[in-house]
């Protein structure tokens, strides 16, 4: 078994701190693509340390590696220093030697914060599977770009049921955006019982009853929520006090429930007299397991990797 082999057996038995001793070994017998990669990659996942894993990365590139590997993982983490620019350069490159859904997602992000709203949109298009949030992506640049009929015809093939499905309170926020606020008013009763009761969407679902003339509805819920937060004020009232759990974190906790009660209060008043409740959305970085060797997921050393 070589050094890089034994550095990830070691990795799979949870024994880090050895598994990274030969990591940094391998990198110091021989600074090729695979040690500097795969040092990178542990800096990256393992310790949150795209600092110490950028210099690696840019060398490994400088030698012109057959793989994507090395350019997804400096990809992500120029998405992750929001440059941008550099990004979107890097990924081309990595698409260029092996197509992959996960640079596709980066590079729309990067292009999606750059301004190109139609390439952002092509590329979550070719990242997406079926009601994912790639394609949840999509189907929101398509709304800026203005093309809501094509917007629409893609997000009503969203379903619950689907394995990487974004969300029921997420498609319900694409619906208000299109206007569409009876199929709005449908996924956000689908996800009432399921998402944790947030001002940002429940103002979303009281305007959209709202525009659909259901101001009963609008009252039940809000009177539903304000009863909860109720609850959990009375309940953060009773609990004790401890090293952990301090009475200024009490009060503190008390203090926020109380604002978040104020706020439902006034949301019916407040959205019948004309605001519109935004949408918040963001996009997302994806990664992966870059390790050449990596048994678990068949990757082949890099002396023996083909794209």
């Amino acid at each position: 078994m070589d050094l890089n082999q034994k550095a990830i057996a070691l990795l799979e038995e949870n024994k880090y701190d050895d598994s990274l001793k030969l990591f940094r070994k391998a990198v110091e017998l021989s600074r090729n693509v695979q040690s500097l990669n795969n040092l990178a990659w542990i800096y990256c996942n393992e310790e949150d340390d795209d600092i110490s894993a950028l210099p690696l990365l840019e060398e490994a590139i400088n030698m012109n590696p057959k793989s994507h590997f090395p350019y997804n993982l400096l990809g992500e983490i120029y998405c992750r220093q929001k440059k941008w620019e550099s990004a979107k350069e890097i990924l081309e490159k990595s698409i260029s030697i092996h197509p992959s859904k996960i640079a596709y997602n980066n590079l729309a992000v990067a292009n999606y914060r750059l301004g190109y709203i139609e390439d952002a949109s092509t590329f979550f298009l070719l990242a997406s599977e079926q009601s994912d949030y790639a394609l949840y992506c999509h189907v929101k640049c398509l709304i800026e770009l203005g093309d809501n009929s094509k917007a629409k015809s893609k997000l009503d093939t969203f379903h619950e049921n689907d394995d990487e499905f974004v969300g029921e309170v997420d498609v319900a926020d694409l619906y208000v955006e299109l206007g569409c606020y009876e199929d709005a008013i449908k996924w956000f009763a689908k996800g009432w019982d399921n998402y944790s009761k947030q001002s940002d969407w429940v103002s979303r679902y009281v305007f959209s009853l709202l525009k659909m003339n259901n101001p009963t509805l609008s009252h039940k819920l809000l009177n539903e929520v304000i009863n909860e937060k109720i609850e959990k004020i009375n309940d953060a009232s009773e609990e004790e006090c401890d090293d952990d759990w301090t009475e200024r974190d009490k009060q503190d906790y008390m203090k926020e429930l109380l604002n978040e009660k104020n706020e439902y209060e006034q949301m019916f008043e407040k959205i019948s007299s004309g605001h519109t409740p935004s949408m918040e959305f963001d996009t997302s970085i994806q990664g992966s397991c870059y390790l050449f060797g990596c048994k678990r997921h068949n990757h082949p050393e890099y002396h023996g990797y083909t794209v």
